[in-house]
């Protein structure tokens, strides 16, 4: 290969490459989007641990609770 065609591969994958992590990243802002506004979680808790992070905080989310209600549902 010479190197006008090395060159030429590289763009287009480089261009690709771009377009395949746009694609993950909007995907996932989306999920999030779609999960604070159906109500399943509420991201605003997690963004105001930020400012309001102390140990003797009570967790965010009871994983145990979830876990034996979902194991209830089935």
């Amino acid at each position: 290969m010479d190197q006008e065609a090395l060159l030429t591969f590289h763009g287009y994958a480089k261009f690709f490459l771009i377009f395949i992590v746009f694609v993950i990243f909007y995907s996932y802002a989306y999920s999030i989007y779609k999960r604070d506004k159906k109500g399943e979680r509420d991201f605003e808790k997690y963004s105001n641990l930020v400012h309001d992070d102390n140990a003797s905080n009570d967790p965010l989310e009871n994983r145990k609770e979830e876990k034996e209600n979902k194991e209830k549902e089935k």
